[in-house]
């Protein structure tokens, strides 16, 4: 009866779920690495260098004086656009578009930070990072409220309705 009373007057459950939100981060955060792999592993093959974590991880391969640097930055841009559809899929929500992009890639300053051993410090890093923040956010926002503001199907509801 709570859980009845709690859901009448809105659209949608609001109640704090701390198990949805982490599952939600983490089902993000494999989606994103998994993608970013495959995507850096395939450029690789493309420019034919070893395949190597650094190539995630570390902020000196950032660069674009040749196409290892390139395909790199390629591959970050175009893995942004997949989380845009993976914050489309996972949470569908246009008001935690920004806070599941801002966690994600948070959580990938800190991952930088411990596999260097020193806090990223490069401007091309950081110019990387904030842009693909930005395409993650603006791109899922742009799909979840397409979604959200969709019209509701009136036709089931019988012809005894007066509209």
């Amino acid at each position: 009866m709570s859980k009845i009373k709690k859901l009448t007057g809105s659209f949608r459950y609001t109640q704090w779920d701390p198990c949805l939100i982490v599952s939600q981060i983490v089902s993000m955060q494999s989606v994103l690495y998994c993608s970013l792999c495959i995507i850096i592993a395939l450029m690789q093959d493309l420019t034919g260098s070893t395949r190597t974590l650094d190539h995630i991880f570390e902020y000196h391969e950032i660069h674009v004086r040749d196409n290892e640097g390139r395909s790199v930055i390629f591959a970050f841009v175009l893995n942004a656009i997949i989380g845009a559809f993976a914050l489309w899929t996972i949470v569908g929500r246009t008001k935690l578009c920004l806070d599941f992009s801002c966690t994600y890639h948070g959580i990938h300053l800190l991952a930088c930070w411990l596999y260097n051993g020193s806090f990223p410090t490069t401007f091309s890093w950081w110019a990387l990072s904030v842009s693909c923040a930005c395409i993650t956010c603006v791109a899922g926002e742009f799909l979840c409220l397409r979604t959200e503001l969709q019209a509701i199907p009136l036709s089931n509801i019988g012809a005894k309705v007066d509209l």
